[in-house]
């Protein structure tokens, strides 16, 4: 079944559109604090539709999600009350009571990890501003965690280039549905 290689197609295409940086910004802003698809998923295709603009799109994504960290970051000072609920429907609640334990022992470390891990980053940005971590070490862990997150996924995709969207077309529906695969596998385990 080509669902994927469809799906690639169409995103392939986006990613050559003459707003896509203005889209790539908004998805790597509202990530780090409510939305819920990583800008990964634009900066990849982006990127390997334009490699010359690698890291001109790893620094508009990092920042962007610094940005959007620091909306997470005061939502959780000021307005936890009001997204607490949300958590809970999500079910993200149990991610985000790990997150205050991390930052209780690790503070900066804690955030830096978020930053460059797949765990849910805005998780860690809201419990960081409900914790009181100071906002100078949050904006220096996420710039650092989510620079070396964005300009690895840049660099291997600029490193790849042409070669790489010409493999990735050719096998996208096995690792696609690899994918959907482990999802299902991971979920059946954790759960």
């Amino acid at each position: 079944m080509s669902l994927f290689s469809s799906l690639y197609n169409l995103v392939m295409q986006w990613a050559r559109h003459r707003y896509a940086t203005y889209w790539l910004a908004l998805v790597s802003f509202t990530e780090s604090s409510c939305f819920l698809i990583p800008p990964d998923v634009m900066l990849a295709p982006m990127t390997l539709a334009k490699p010359d603009k690698a890291w001109f799109y790893a620094a508009l994504t990092t920042i962007s999600s610094v940005l959007g960290g620091l909306l997470g970051y005061f939502i959780g000072v000021f307005a936890f009350q009001i997204i607490e609920p949300w958590l809970y429907s999500l079910g993200y609640i149990e991610t985000y009571h790990l997150a205050e334990q991390w930052f209780m022992q690790w503070g900066f470390w804690a955030i830096l990890l978020a930053g460059f891990t797949p765990i849910p980053y805005k998780i860690f940005t809201i419990a960081s501003g409900v914790a009181g971590m100071a906002l100078l070490p949050f904006v220096i862990g996420s710039t650092i965690g989510r620079g070396a997150r964005f300009f690895l996924v840049a660099g291997l995709m600029r490193w790849g280039g042409q070669a790489l969207e010409s493999q990735l077309r050719k096998w996208i529906d096995l690792i696609g549905w690899m994918m959907v695969v482990l999802v299902v596998i991971g979920y059946f385990i954790l759960f």
